[in-house]
């Protein structure tokens, strides 16, 4: 496999966050919550683990040197930013003013980032306790992306000021919106950690039962 065939995934999640930050999404983001969640999901349930992938792909040596600890501890900091921002102060702030927006998702880019090469890593330690950590990671992730999405489903009300103050989308109301943004974050955020959780499980699971007796 070439130096190209090999590194695609860096320039493919390079490719989706200039399409992300720079296109039409990023101006439709400030007026729905709907377009903001996709621009979130797009940069850590599918930039953050092609970008990741590549770095592993790039420098292995080093990936796999990461401590498994450290998968552990960068999913419940990615609990802490992802929830932060959706609290209904920092989340308003970002969709009105645009340095906060630009430290919202630097903040989304690199958490997501780190979990998921930290979880890469792990998948390639030769210990069962680090590869064990990177699916704990994943998944731990996965939970608490699903939960966050529930709870903005089933809310009967809207939880931001910025529902009513900004115009979200011609044809849905703010809580409708609301909703909508809540099962982008529920099915895309949920399964794309769990999808990479579970790959890296199979991957363990895989390996020990090739092993001779």
């Amino acid at each position: 496999m070439n130096r190209t065939s090999r590194l695609w995934p860096l320039v493919a999640g390079a490719l989706i966050l200039v399409a992300v930050w720079v296109g039409p999404l990023a101006v439709r983001a400030a007026s729905s919550f709907a377009a903001h969640m996709i621009m979130h999901m797009a940069v850590v349930a599918l930039a953050a683990p092609l970008l990741a992938v590549g770095l592993a792909r790039a420098f292995p040596a080093a990936t796999n040197r990461i401590p498994a600890g450290v998968a552990i501890v960068a999913s419940f900091a990615e609990f802490a930013i992802v929830w932060g921002w959706h609290a209904p102060a920092p989340h308003d702030l970002a969709r009105t003013d645009a340095f906060v927006f630009a430290v919202e998702q630097t903040s989304f880019l690199l958490a997501g980032l780190i979990v998921w090469l930290s979880a890469l890593g792990a998948a390639g330690a030769t210990q069962l306790r680090s590869r064990a950590a990177g699916v704990v990671a994943l998944l731990v992730t996965s939970m608490h992306m699903t939960l966050l999405g529930a709870l903005l489903l089933m809310s009967p009300r809207t939880l931001y000021a910025c529902a009513e103050i900004c115009s979200p989308l011609a044809t849905m109301t703010p809580l409708a919106d609301q909703q909508a943004g809540g099962v982008i974050m529920l099915i895309v955020g949920g399964s794309a950690y769990l999808v990479g959780g579970l790959a890296c499980l199979a991957s363990i699971l895989n390996d020990t039962s090739a092993r001779p007796a």
